[in-house]
C-alpha cells in the first residue's frame, strides 16, 4: 500500500486519468464539498467531464478523499459506508 499527499506532490495527468479508469467518471472522483467549490459558484454551472478533470488537476481540493485501490477496486471518499468496506477489504488481506 502506498500513500500519496497531494497537497504536497499533485496528482499528475496519469494518475488522475487510471482512477477515472476505475471509478468511471471524473464527477465521481470530484469533490463537491471543497470550499473552492463554493467559493467560484461551480453548483450554479454546467460542468462537464473535462471541467471535472481539469479542476481536479488545477487543485487538489477538487479530489474527493481519501481513494483507496485495493485490488484494482476503486473506494472513494470518507463516508461511513466506504471507511467501512475499506475495513473489511483490508482486515481480509
Amino acid at each position: 500500500m502506498a500513500f500519496h499527499d497531494i497537497k504536497q506532490n499533485p496528482i499528475t495527468t496519469e494518475e488522475l486519468e487510471e482512477i477515472h479508469r476505475l471509478s468511471g467518471s471524473y464527477e465521481a472522483l470530484f469533490s463537491k464539498k471543497a470550499i473552492l467549490y463554493k467559493t467560484l459558484n461551480l453548483k450554479n454551472k454546467s460542468l462537464t467531464e473535462a471541467d471535472f478533470k481539469n479542476y481536479i488537476l488545477e487543485h487538489y481540493t477538487f479530489l474527493s478523499r481519501p481513494v483507496f485501490i485495493i485490488d484494482d477496486k476503486i473506494y472513494i471518499g470518507n463516508s461511513q459506508q466506504n471507511m467501512l468496506q475499506v475495513m473489511k477489504v483490508l482486515n481480509g488481506l
